[in-house]
């Protein structure tokens, strides 16, 4: 029975990769230099599935900043503004943009990869779109494994994917309609991957998992008879993962690939649909090790779907799989020596994962194997933890009220009475929360967690960088003030090490998009909040201006979003645990004389299942969880939440439903397209469009700005109109972001001024 894994973290197992783009991108190492790191990490990364005996290891799952950038590269999807520069420069420009003494070139829209924390750049199609094959890098990377003795399985993302990824620009038309234009790439492609020696290669196209209708369908019927017809002994691996694709069964099943693969962790009730359906020749690639988090498989769970599937197709049509690709798990769980022993039992990265393949392929041939029998102990013992479940947690979650989910007052009404609390100028300024972690501010946590300094030496420092940015903001001309989150390491691990059922990696990390990587919490347990987390920073930084102060809080959705969550209960049990521990640290905020109060939910959108008939379900559980965490605020203290890198066509009726007092959302990257589902819909409460890109190192000017303003005073009232960047400060530089946040003040103060005159 073939093994065959979809894709493994590129970021490398020290994060090598992210500390070679960024030595790059500051001009402190040279582009051989680059390439030879990514070189490294590509051959430790075949060498290690090897070893873990995978029989079908992929390549071109490596990139140095975004899968589809490498697609759009090559195939030649090159927006003009770029057309100047060289193939390195161009490359990282598109996803972060390019700035010179006399050239300031916009980055390529970014946004997340269907429902996960990593973020894609989106391709830019034009009416006249043509493409052809302006880069080798699939082939040159199979051919480099091939002359390292390793056989690999070249990763494509399908021409549909592709296209469905994309935006269309300047022009109203269906980005299907290319298809025509692309497939011919793809062909000349293939070919060349199979003259080469390409064997398998793998296909993905996640959506054939979602809603499609029935040009869709028929444009996939389209294609892959076409790819069949040209390249007939080709291997095609067609990969669907992230959701079942029950709806489209037929149309999937009836391709002529040669290997479907199907998620069976996101859903598990697909296979029996799938079997009654499968044709005589089509294999099947079984997701049976979950590639999104990080639990250890349930070998007896896992192999019943294996010996359903045998038992009707035989052994030969069958192999078995993570569900995805391993990019959303850390890499190894040995990089691990501070976890508690009895919950690292629990745990799986994706080194793990292979091993778990192994050894599930192991038992299936040999099922008295001893390797059973240890698996189903770790599995008891952790269903049978005592550290898991907290009674008094759990029924607290069931004794909400309706009249606990609603603030005291409307919305028209807590704007007088905030408006008089906070004498706000027309066109308030402000900032999402975070400014640059310098290397002094990560030196002084790292020797805070070695023993090197002192808790009282590290809170000494923590309060006087505190007191330099508050001092800093005023003098820059701020409205309102944040207190710089210095203390924080993350927006979300910084709060999981506050509350109960939480644990912690040391080298957990994962990357989110380019060099930008997280480590995120793991909830293993019920969540509670012992004591307030955020109080004493913000109380001291509101003592030190006069200006209204911010207290920042991560909303319970981003936390349950951006950890790996237990998946031992449902996550909308969990998401309401978190939202009561939230909610007790808006209160204790408001106590301590805080008037604005942001509950970020950076990741609400990216939370929305991808089929339609489950998205009620989740908005009714999202909404319920940031109304328990903000109703308990008075109506004259300003609740604002932010959002980042979403797409928000067809659920502003959902933002509205949280009654937020303020919304700050990520515009500037799509040239403020994103206010277009405001002309459709009429938001009712108060918005900052992002009016400068964060994720990138360009300085917008005050025009920009002020134009980008000017595009939102077309569809947001006057009076309802914040002006602030994109997203958190925390990735960037001082000197940008003095410029940037100067630029950005000036601009609102020019617009102040029209106004009076």
């Amino acid at each position: 029975m073939l093994k065959n894994n979809l894709g493994f973290p590129r970021i490398g197992n020290q994060r090598q990769l992210k500390r070679a783009c960024e030595k790059y991108w500051s001009g402190k190492i040279s582009e051989s230099e680059l390439l030879e790191t990514g070189k490294t990490i590509r051959l430790a990364n075949w060498q290690l599935q090897k070893e873990q005996g995978i029989n079908l290891i992929p390549s071109n799952d490596f990139s140095f900043y975004d899968q589809v950038l490498d697609h759009s590269l090559m195939f030649g999807t090159i927006p003009e503004r770029f057309n100047d520069l060289n193939k390195t420069d161009l490359y990282f420009a598109m996803a972060r943009g390019f700035q010179s003494e006399d050239q300031n070139i916009k980055a390529c829209e970014m946004t997340k990869w269907f429902d996960t924390n990593y973020h894609y750049i989106v391709p830019e199609f034009q009416a006249f779109q043509t493409f052809h094959l302006n880069d080798t890098k699939v082939i040159d990377e199979f051919i480099e494994a091939k002359n390292a003795g390793i056989l690999t399985k070249p990763v494509l993302i399908g021409p549909i994917t592709y296209l469905l990824l994309g935006k269309v620009k300047n022009a109203d038309f269906n980005a299907l309609s290319l298809i025509d234009r692309l497939l011919p790439v793809y062909l000349e492609l293939l070919n060349k991957l199979q003259k080469a020696g390409a064997e398998y290669v793998q296909i993905d196209e996640p959506f054939l998992g979602l809603d499609l209708n029935f040009f869709q369908k028929e444009t996939y019927r389209k294609v892959y008879h076409k790819i069949k017809n040209e390249l007939p002994d080709l291997k095609i691996i067609l990969s669907t993962y992230f959701e079942g694709i029950e709806d489209n069964a037929l149309a999937a099943l009836n391709l002529p690939v040669d290997t479907l693969h199907i998620d069976l962790k996101r859903a598990p009730d697909q296979l029996d649909n799938i079997l009654g359906k499968i044709g005589p020749d089509l294999k099947l690639s079984l997701g049976i090790i979950d590639g999104r988090n990080i639990w250890k498989a349930d070998y007896e769970k896992a192999i019943q779907f294996v010996q359903k599937a045998v038992n009707q197709l035989g052994e030969e049509r069958v192999m078995i799989a993570p569900s995805c690709s391993l990019i959303h798990v850390p890499v190894d769980l040995e990089n691990e020596t501070t976890i508690d022993p009895e919950i690292k039992d629990w745990l799986a990265f994706a080194t793990q994962k292979l091993i778990e393949l192994n050894e599930i392929a192991t038992i299936l041939a040999a099922p008295n194997s001893p390797l059973l029998a240890r698996n189903t102990a770790s599995i008891t013992k952790r269903s049978t933890s005592t550290r898991i479940h907290k009674p008094e947690v759990k029924k607290r979650s069931l004794e909400i009220s309706d009249r606990e989910l609603k603030r005291n007052a409307i919305f028209a009404e807590r704007k007088n009475l905030q408006k008089t609390h906070l004498k706000l100028p027309d066109f308030p300024t402000t900032t999402i929360g975070s400014f640059p972690q310098t290397k002094e501010i990560r030196t002084l946590r790292a020797n805070l967690k070695k023993g090197i300094i002192t808790a009282e030496n590290y809170e000494a420092e923590i309060k006087r960088h505190t007191a330099e940015v508050i001092k800093w903001q005023e003098a820059l001309g701020l409205d309102v003030l944040v207190h710089g989150e210095f203390e924080r390491n993350d927006m979300v691990e910084y709060f999981g090490e506050l509350l109960e059922g939480f644990v912690f990696s040391a080298n957990g990390w994962v990357q989110s998009y380019g060099s930008r990587c997280v480590k995120p919490p793991i909830i293993f347990g019920d969540i509670e909040r012992l004591k307030a987390m955020t109080v004493a920073w913000s109380s001291y930084a509101q003592s030190l201006s006069a200006k209204p102060m911010k207290g920042m809080l991560t909303g319970p959705q981003t936390i349950l979003q951006w950890s790996f969550v237990r998946d031992d209960q449902p996550r909308h049990e969990t998401l309401i645990q978190l939202a009561f521990a939230v909610r007790d640290e808006v209160a204790d905020l408001e106590k301590a004389g805080l008037k604005i109060i942001q509950i970020d939910e950076a990741a609400l959108r990216e939370g929305l299942p991808l089929k339609k008939a489950d998205q009620d379900a989740y908005w009714n559980h999202a909404i319920k969880a940031f109304k328990i965490a903000s109703a308990v605020a008075q109506p004259e203290t300003q609740i604002h939440t932010h959002m980042c890198y979403s797409q928000f066509k067809g659920i502003m009726d959902k933002l509205a439903d949280m009654d937020a007092d303020v919304i700050t959302i990520e515009t500037c990257r799509s040239q403020m397209e994103l206010l277009e589902s405001f002309q459709d819909f009429q938001y009712p409460n108060e918005i900052g469009p992002g009016v400068y890109d964060i994720h990138s190192p360009t300085i917008p000017s005050v025009l920009e700005i002020e134009q980008s303003l000017e595009k939102a005073l077309a569809v947001i009232p006057e009076g309802n109109l914040w002006v602030n960047p994109d997203c958190g400060l925390k990735t960037r530089a001082w000197p940008e972001t003095e410029a940037s946040l100067k630029n950005m003040v000036q601009a609102a103060q020019n617009l102040r001024l029209r106004n009076l005159n």
